[in-house]
């Protein structure tokens, strides 16, 4: 089973959302590829925008190097069968390095399309599992912007199966935080 994780802590190597990732990962046993979304993922902008507009057979060449980050993001989740995605609460939602991320991944036409009906995910058949960790803030509360918002941007793009294992309010209840998300992580 391909698996693509996806890694947003800024501090990965004392990270409880990336070392609870890895233990999803490894107990899923499949194939793993890691996207650190830390490394090398731009913000969008105007040239990207323009590029991403024009019909692929109309790009320029430069158009095309602007899109190719998004191409072979893309690309990732088109030959995973399972996304995990192991983000930090940071300020009460992701890390700004996943929502470029996701401004990368969600292209009309390609991810999604829009309909008379409303917009149509096309990456179907896809499971994913959301791996957060909090300090303070309960997962699912109304001060929790990034567990609904991440469900939601997964299922505009068509991958509806989705679970939370949740390490939240790390900070208050310590390692119980941490058993219980292993806990989770083995009933998957």
């Amino acid at each position: 089973m391909p698996i693509l994780h996806i890694t947003s802590s800024a501090n990965p190597g004392e990270s409880n959302s990336s070392m609870l990732g890895r233990e999803t990962t490894a107990h899923l046993e499949g194939d793993v590829t890691t996207r650190d979304t830390n490394a090398a993922l731009p913000a969008i902008d105007s040239a990207w925008i323009a590029a991403n507009f024009t019909p692929a057979a109309d790009r320029t060449a430069e158009q095309s190097a602007r899109l190719a980050l998004s191409d072979t993001l893309i690309s990732e989740i088109q030959n995973a069968d399972t996304l995990v995605i192991s983000t930090p609460l940071y300020n009460f939602s992701i890390p700004s390095t996943l929502k470029a991320w996701i401004d990368h991944i969600c292209r009309s036409g390609i991810t999604f399309n829009y309909t008379e009906n409303g917009p149509i995910g096309l990456l179907t058949g896809k499971r994913a599992v959301i791996v957060i960790a909090t300090g303070g803030t309960p997962t699912g509360s109304n001060m929790d912007f990034a567990s609904n918002y991440l469900r939601f941007v997964l299922g505009f793009i068509g991958i509806t199966d989705v679970q939370i294992i949740a390490a939240d309010r790390v900070m208050a209840q310590g390692e119980q935080a941490i058993t219980d998300a292993r806990a989770a992580i083995a009933a998957l």
